[in-house]
């Protein structure tokens, strides 16, 4: 490196912009402070950061940009995340046959450019302008960052590598399974993990087949591929992740699972890890838990405000049960989170039964079920209830047994919130009469019922007005003078939302009040299409019904609400 910069050195040598002496100071300063010789140049003043940035183009045969002259088109600064931009301090500058051309201050800084390669996708070519000057650029084309410089982020990089090394160290204490030649690996696992977090997603997805690794990223509760790792990688990204996780890593026919913590700034995140055998080897999915998803209010989940003010009436009743329902990945957890928010004060002894605890909320007792000793869902309510709780949470009712503990802790006297996998509410009633519980039990208990899905919200920085046309108005079931009061938006696409058009997610509700009508149908055991016809005709609005408002409020868009709801005339 020495000779790299000697030579970069000597070119400011013959052009006369520094002397001898001022070059033996400038190496002594270099050397005394650990900065690069060309950052101890400018730093006395003997050379300015362009002069001595051409200089470094010369003798590396690459192009030095002018970003004062330099115009890109925002096609190509869409390219790259602003993230991506201020962090690494480079900013995209031109597409040439199919690689992007990158502006970067360091040549030498190779890891910067093989993570590039990774994040994009793409072959990344390189030139060369001042960072302070690729600083302004990002700040002219992105916009400011709200609060976040490069440096800070850069910083958070740095927090981010250290907490990786500690829990790596922590690991080899039980497994010595780590050498220097998996440094590149280390540093893999973590680009992949942080550019996860950098893009909200909630899963990563590192999936193996024969001749490839396939990773993959649910971001918005829609899956998108990153890129494709090397088969010859899979063992030792997989013994990484699993050294992290605290795994058997000798371990490879039975599923495995584990937990990984790291920060990411000032955010402390928790990685559900899932390792399962697979034809190709072993798949692993690693679900991003972050704290501060479930400190959203219930005002924000996106409740329409009749639906809200029903429900934040509901969880203050004193006893009876709410069910919350839905598929995998709903919202249920961040739901049922943002009422225990709600109510948790002083005053209130909450305790929660739980398949795996995910958030740890403060001020709240909250058990893990453990099959392997026994510790299952209605053993812990059996004993919670000699804990004197006002309110219990019981993570699912996914038997008999579980349901029936449940209700009679509603019948003595506690407010209990559950979930069950129903595709909406009417279903929750006659779902849990199949498991085996007396339909006067559940009449008798259970006080209302919500389903939810989540819908993309359209990007707010590429929003724009749209006209459905008149066939996908007829089939939404849209009338012409409805649609004539509505506000149509859909998402051009653009470099915040990742050209999706979507960013961010909201709700969409169906709250079922189990009145005098639905509690006599539930009592006598009716069938979840008439459960449904008197809860709509008391008021009950569905889930498609929602989603269409929130189309119409210029929310979302109808191929979202077709994509998670259907149209029940």
């Amino acid at each position: 490196m020495a000779t790299t910069m000697d030579s970069f050195a000597d070119i400011l040598l013959r052009q006369g912009i520094i002397s001898a002496d001022q070059l033996a100071e400038a190496k002594q300063l270099a050397k005394n402070t650990r900065v690069t010789l060309q950052d101890a140049l400018v730093r006395l003043g003997y050379a300015t950061g362009d002069e001595v940035m051409r200089a470094m183009a010369q003798y590396h045969s690459l192009d030095y940009v002018n970003l004062t002259e330099v115009v890109i088109p925002p096609s190509v600064v869409e390219l790259v995340p602003e993230s991506v931009a201020r962090e690494n301090a480079i900013l995209p500058m031109a597409e040439e046959d199919g690689a992007i051309k990158v502006i970067v201050s360091d040549p030498l800084d190779y890891d910067t450019q093989e993570k590039l390669r990774f994040i994009l996708n793409r072959e990344v070519r390189i030139a060369l302008a001042p960072r302070e000057m690729i600083l302004e650029a990002i700040n002219r084309h992105y916009g400011q960052s709200e609060g976040e410089s490069a440096d800070s982020m850069l910083q958070e990089f740095t927090d981010t590598a250290i907490d990786f090394t500690e829990t790596e160290q922590e690991a080899r204490g039980q497994q010595e399974v780590v050498d220097e030649s998996a440094a590149p690996i280390v540093r893999m696992v973590q680009l992949i993990v942080k550019e996860a977090v950098q893009l909200r997603a909630s899963d990563i997805h590192i999936e193996p087949f024969e001749d490839r690794i396939r990773v993959r990223y649910r971001i918005d509760g829609m899956l998108v591929e990153r890129d494709r790792v090397p088969r010859r990688l899979h063992g030792a990204i997989l013994s990484r992740i699993k050294i992290m996780a605290k795994m058997d890593i000798a371990e490879r026919r039975r599923p495995q699972d584990g937990r990984i913590k790291v920060s990411e700034g000032a955010k402390e995140l928790d990685l559900r890890v899932s390792v399962l055998p697979s034809n190709h080897g072993q798949t692993v999915v690693m679900r991003i838990l972050d704290k501060d998803s479930i400190k959203v209010g219930l005002r924000q989940l996106g409740m329409a405000d009749e639906v809200f003010r029903t429900f934040t009436q509901l969880i203050r009743r004193p006893n009876g049960i709410i069910l919350v329902t839905g598929p995998t990945g709903s919202g249920k957890t961040t739901t049922l989170y943002a009422g225990l928010n709600e109510l948790n004060r002083p005053d209130r002894k909450i305790i929660t039964a739980e398949d795996p605890v995910e958030y740890y909320l403060p001020g709240i007792n909250q058990v893990e079920v453990k099959h392997s000793i026994g510790l299952d869902f209605a053993r812990i309510i059996r004993s919670m209830l000699r804990q004197a709780p006002n309110i219990i949470l019981v993570g699912e009712m996914r038997d008999q047994e579980t349901a029936e503990m449940g209700i009679q802790a509603s019948l003595t006297g506690h407010l209990v919130f559950s979930t069950l996998h129903t595709n909406d509410a009417p279903g929750a009633i006659t779902r849990m009469v199949d498991m085996g519980v007396p339909s006067y039990l559940v009449a008798s208990s259970v006080i209302a019922v919500l389903a939810q899905r989540l819908v993309r919200v359209i990007c707010g920085k590429c929003k724009q007005p749209h006209t459905p046309s008149d066939a996908q108005l007829e089939a939404a079931g849209i009338s012409k003078s409805l649609a004539a009061k509505g506000n149509f938006m859909k998402g051009k696409g653009c470099g915040h939302c990742q050209k999706s058009g979507y960013r961010g997610r909201m709700g969409i509700y169906e709250l079922m009040l189990m009145n005098s009508k639905v509690r006599e149908l539930a009592f006598a055991g009716a069938s979840t299409q008439d459960i449904r016809k008197a809860a709509i005709a008391q008021g009950m609005r569905s889930l498609y019904q929602d989603g269409i408002l929130k189309v119409l409020k210029g929310q979302t868009t109808i191929e979202e609400i077709f994509r998670v709801a259907k149209r029940v005339d």
